[in-house]
C-alpha cells in the first residue's frame, strides 16, 4: 500500500495540486494560484518525468476529468478513487500554514503559445519546493512546469518536469 501511494504521489505535480491560502491573497501569486485552480478543476492530461535521489528517471501521467483523477505509473493506469474536489480540499487543509512567494520572470512561448513564466517558492512542514510554471497568456492555464522538491528523509530530493494538455481529455479506462 505504501509503495502504491508513493507511486501515486510521485507523479502528481505537487505545485499544481497544492494551494497556500495566505499566498492566494498576495498579488504576485494570484496568477499562479488561479492557474492551479483552473488546472485542477478542468479536464487535463499531464505528462511527468521524475528524477529522484538516485538519478533514475521515471515517467507518469495524470488525467483529471469528469471530477476524478487517474494516475499512470509503471505503465499501468490506476484509479485512486479521489475526486478533484477532494484533492483541492485536502491540499488546502495540508498547507494552511505553508508559505509561498511568486514572481513573474519573463514571457516565453510554449509550443508557439505565449506564456508568462513564474517562479514559485513554497515551504510547508512536509516539503520545500522551487518551481517555474509557464502559464498561457490566453487561457490562464499551466502549460509546463519544472519543479524541484525536497521532502527530506528517505524520500529526499526530486525533480519533476511536466507538460500539460487540455483538448479532448477522456478517462483512461
Amino acid at each position: 500500500m505504501k509503495t502504491a501511494l508513493a507511486a501515486i504521489t510521485l507523479f502528481v505535480p505537487m505545485t499544481l495540486l497544492s494551494f497556500t491560502e495566505s499566498a492566494r491573497a498576495a498579488d504576485s501569486c494570484q496568477p499562479v494560484f488561479e492557474a492551479l485552480t483552473k488546472f485542477t478543476t478542468s479536464p487535463s492530461h499531464s505528462y511527468t518525468t521524475n528524477t529522484a535521489n538516485g538519478g533514475k528517471q521515471r515517467t507518469g501521467e495524470t488525467i483529471m476529468t469528469q471530477g476524478k483523477k487517474y494516475i499512470r505509473a509503471n505503465g499501468k493506469w490506476m484509479d485512486p478513487r479521489v475526486t478533484t474536489a477532494e484533492v483541492l480540499d485536502q491540499e488546502r487543509e495540508n498547507e494552511k500554514n505553508g508559505k509561498a512567494t511568486c514572481q513573474l520572470l519573463r514571457s516565453e512561448a510554449v509550443n508557439g503559445e505565449p506564456a508568462g513564466v513564474y517562479s514559485l517558492h513554497r515551504e510547508t512542514q512536509d516539503f520545500k519546493e522551487d518551481s517555474q510554471i509557464w502559464i498561457s497568456k490566453s487561457t490562464g492555464m499551466p502549460l509546463r512546469e519544472e519543479q524541484d522538491i525536497d521532502r527530506g528523509g528517505q524520500i529526499g530530493k526530486q525533480h519533476n518536469s511536466t507538460h500539460f494538455e487540455y483538448g479532448n481529455v477522456q478517462p483512461p479506462m
